[in-house]
């Protein structure tokens, strides 16, 4: 049993970060059944810490930044090329924009499908995993919006989570099985496993691509579009897959033994994993930085500001963000 230790506080969280808590392996307080501790103790034991020195990926002297707050719950963090970043406060069911050039917060769409994991395409569509019907959404820069998915194979999706697409427009989603309260279908599972499907560019039908997972969760491809990584949350791993010309991702690996809600990566090749704040992983799995946050759960991360190298983190009711020696992508 888990117990917070003296002179910490325990503080109220939502059914859905229970369950992501559960899968990675943090126990909740027994006497408070619908809370988490806010210490580091419980996932110390995941994630050690690191001996002290120069970073290989934060900035000299960066410190992280609190940039807005008095959200229910943000994910789905994605960058425009001048760094603005788009995210979603899911349980209030809209998407918002972080300007670079001022910082301010603006609504960007209301209502949104309550729209979880987002990316924006190099051609400006920002493509949503639009979990209120398990539907896949493009949305135009003019806000119009057009469903891309709505199921498979005459099924509806689990409940398409996060989104990854690479260079050539080929779509990467995950669809593991969070029940919701808000749903009016029947919540049981609708496909034949928690899946990772690949919407090809220009396809109307998706295909799935990873059908041996427990839970698969954030997914993110390398910066050169060779590799992609794909959490396991349920498993408490992720791995790497490369991907073929095809699109077609093959030569399943074991990255690192650690589970991520969301997922970015850099232009050094470093992946950045997300659960009890934010766990860096160089290229070949070896754990190399971790950025505590105050808050219960880090939900997902991506590099953005005018130079792509402020690390831009969700975390439960606030946004952060750091500033760094690499960046994302341009």
């Amino acid at each position: 049993m888990f117990l917070p230790a003296a002179g910490f506080a325990c503080t109220p969280v939502s059914d859905s970060i229970q369950r992501k808590i559960r899968m990675t392996r943090v126990r909740p307080c027994r006497q408070f059944a619908r809370y988490v501790a806010l210490p580091l103790l419980a996932w110390a034991g995941m994630v050690p810490s690191l001996p002290a020195g120069e970073s290989p990926v934060l900035a000299a002297g960066a410190t992280l930044q609190r940039l807005a707050g008095e959200y229910r719950f943000t994910e789905g963090p994605t960058a425009d090329h001048a760094g603005n970043v788009y995210f979603t406060d899911q349980p209030n069911d809209r998407i918002l924009r972080w300007n670079a050039a001022d910082g301010a917060v603006e609504d960007w769409l209301t209502p949104a499908g309550r729209a979880n994991g987002l990316f924006l395409t190099a051609g400006g569509e920002l493509i949503a995993a639009a979990d209120q019907h398990n539907q896949l959404w493009s949305i135009a820069p003019d806000r119009s919006v057009r469903v891309l998915l709505k199921g498979h194979g005459g099924k509806l999706l689990n409940g398409p989570n996060d989104i990854w697409v690479s260079g050539r427009g080929d779509i990467y989603f995950t669809d593991p099985l969070y029940p919701r309260d808000y749903w009016s279908r029947d919540p049981r599972m609708q496909q034949s496993g928690q899946h990772v499907y690949m919407l090809a560019a220009g396809a109307v039908e998706a295909s799935p691509m990873l059908t041996d997972l427990e839970q698969p969760n954030g997914i993110i491809g390398s910066l050169d579009g060779q590799t992609l990584y794909v959490s396991d949350i349920g498993a408490g791993r992720t791995y790497a897959y490369d991907i073929g010309a095809d699109g077609v991702p093959r030569n399943k690996r074991l990255f690192c033994e650690l589970g991520s809600d969301g997922m970015t990566a850099d232009n050094e090749g470093n992946v950045y994993l997300t659960g009890k704040g934010v766990t860096v992983f160089d290229r070949a799995g070896k754990q190399i930085e971790h950025i505590d946050v105050p808050q219960d759960w880090t939900a997902n991360v991506t590099f953005g500001d005018s130079g792509h190298d402020l690390l831009f983190i969700t975390a439960s009711t606030a946004i952060y963000g750091i500033r760094m020696r690499v960046r994302g992508k341009l």
